[in-house]
């Protein structure tokens, strides 16, 4: 058990120390030549225009969440779908495309809540009187 715990904390720590290290290589290799021009935000190329302090509509938010939430079943789907075949000739197949369709299915279930909610519009319907 400790021994376990052991190789986790081994791992942290060359993972901090790669980190520190590359950080700290690049920091003595990049060159250093700041000015004004390129102390300026960056705008996809473009001089920045207007003030930093806009109001930006909300649903923006929404709609990447949304996005980042699909976008994370599908990095939990692939390792499945890669050792699908391993399961199947381990008899395991089954419960494995089970759990599989429950997980999808939770989305699923997600995705018409949002969708249900109307939360995947850009621009929402105001209700007509009468």
């Amino acid at each position: 058990m400790n021994f376990d715990l052991a190789n986790v904390l081994v791992f942290l720590l060359l993972g901090a120390i790669t980190a520190g290290l590359m950080l700290g290589l690049g920091w003595l290799l990049r060159p250093s030549n700041p000015e004004p021009k390129k102390l300026t935000t960056y705008e996809c190329g473009e001089p920045p225009s207007g003030s930093a302090w806009i109001n930006f509509n909300i649903r923006f938010y929404l709609i990447a969440l949304v996005f980042v939430i699909f976008d994370v079943e599908v990095a939990f789907v692939y390792p499945v779908a890669v050792a699908f075949r391993q399961f199947v000739l381990d008899g395991r197949g089954l419960v494995a495309f089970l759990e599989l369709f429950v997980f999808v299915g939770i989305l699923f279930a997600g995705l018409i809540y949002v969708w249900a909610k109307r939360d995947l519009e850009w621009l929402k319907r105001v209700g007509q009187p009468g």
